[in-house]
């Protein structure tokens, strides 16, 4: 059936669940292999083990780009709530391992005037106040502030290696410069011509 007769997930949807099935395929072969995402043990959210890795190797092979502050953004359009506050865990009532029909019904949330994501939940002895929300917000707002900032970082630092390498090559070029001229080529001495009077 085609997409216009039934419903069809949104592409970000699609291919994050995507991600997630090939990281396990690639688990189940692999082995030993490092985990960067993967799926939670219940199967009803994901974890990013490691953000600078997820960022490096597989943002840019599914979605074009290595913002991971980014991608924490699109998740929170669709409704993933971040459920631990010590890791990048994600859960979403219809976002489930083996359930991939459930994707055509997640909707994007109507724009909201906060720049950040409430992704942390009111615990369950404290009634959701609008103190609590507010910490929420704040509390995740900070990190992807963090996350943003460590970005920042990462790319500043590639940028000064670039420079470093470029210096280096600038360096070894003036030396073998300076090798040349203080050792001109040494130019072929014939012996001096006999003159005409001396043969005479």
């Amino acid at each position: 059936m085609s997409c216009r007769k039934s419903k069809c997930p949104a592409p970000f949807l699609s291919k994050t669940y995507d991600l997630l099935e090939e990281e396990r395929e690639a688990e189940r072969v692999g082995g030993g292999k490092k985990k960067i995402v993967s799926w939670n043990l219940e199967g009803n959210g994901f974890v990013v083990w490691c953000p600078a890795d997820f960022s490096d190797l597989m943002l840019p092979r599914y979605f074009k780009h290595n913002n991971f502050s980014s991608f924490i953004r699109q998740l929170n359009t669709y409704g993933f709530k971040k459920t631990a506050s010590k890791r990048w865990e994600f859960q979403h009532e219809k976002f489930r391992r083996g359930c991939r029909h459930l994707l055509a019904e997640m909707r994007r949330k109507k724009c909201q005037p906060s720049a950040f994501p409430s992704y942390l939940k009111p615990s369950a002895h404290h009634p959701p106040t609008q103190d609590n929300k507010s910490i929420a917000a704040t509390a995740t707002a900070s990190e992807v502030l963090f996350m943003e900032l460590m970005e920042e970082n990462k790319k500043l630092r590639r940028e000064r290696l670039e420079l470093e390498l470029q210096i280096a090559h600038f360096k070894t070029m003036e030396m073998k410069l300076l090798e040349c001229l203080s050792h001109p080529t040494p130019t072929h001495h014939y012996p001096p011509s006999i003159p005409i009077n001396y043969l005479n």
